[in-house]
């Protein structure tokens, strides 16, 4: 999977062959077609596996400051989330970037995407409250902070935010707590009183 995120970052995947790949990981074919299918189900494996380290370390770093106060809280859920993909800029590319003419994979990617959006909503539900989730902002905010967030960490690892990493993610939960608490405000206001 190393080799095929090498592949995927250089935008050379529409060239990439199984042979090609297992050359690059100094594998056997054998060894390849016993785990996936086909190049697709491979792109498709790396994006899963993507997702799933930047869940997994989300969600740990969430369920350690579940206890603390919202800021810290975000800051934990932040800087677990950026650094699962920071740490190895090829994580960001691959998830947040998108591979260029992959059609299946970008699908795939968005639905993805989608479910680390969930992550996000289930969380906000539980700090801000169910009641919530019928507002329309509960549906609009969650993807506005995931795409936001995506594009501020590919500028950041394209070298185009002049930030040291704490700092970036330090701006980044400040961000996450504005549109979150603003959001939820708005959306207190705009319940029926009785």
């Amino acid at each position: 999977m190393d080799a095929a995120m090498d592949v995927m970052t250089r935008n050379e995947w529409r060239s990439a062959t199984v042979e090609k790949l297992c050359t690059a990981a100094n594998l056997n074919k054998r060894y390849f077609y016993e785990s996936f299918t086909d190049l697709d189900g491979l792109a498709a494996a790396v994006v899963d596996d993507i997702a799933d380290g930047v869940r997994s370390a989300t969600v740990a770093a969430a369920d350690a400051a579940a206890q603390e106060p919202l800021e810290v809280q975000a800051m934990a859920s932040v800087a677990a989330a950026v650094r699962a993909l920071v740490d190895d800029p090829r994580r960001a590319r691959v998830l947040l970037g998108g591979v260029a003419a992959l059609p299946e994979l970008d699908a795939h990617r968005t639905t993805v995407m989608h479910r680390l959006t969930d992550v996000l909503i289930d969380h906000g539900r539980s700090v801000h409250g169910v009641e919530l989730e019928k507002d329309p902002l509960a549906k609009v905010a969650p993807a506005f902070i995931v795409g936001g967030t995506a594009d501020a960490i590919l500028e950041f690892v394209n070298g185009g935010v002049d930030l040291s990493l704490d700092d970036f993610i330090a701006q980044l939960a400040t961000l996450w707590l504005i549109t979150g608490n603003g959001a939820a405000q708005v959306a207190r206001a705009r319940i029926p009183r009785a």
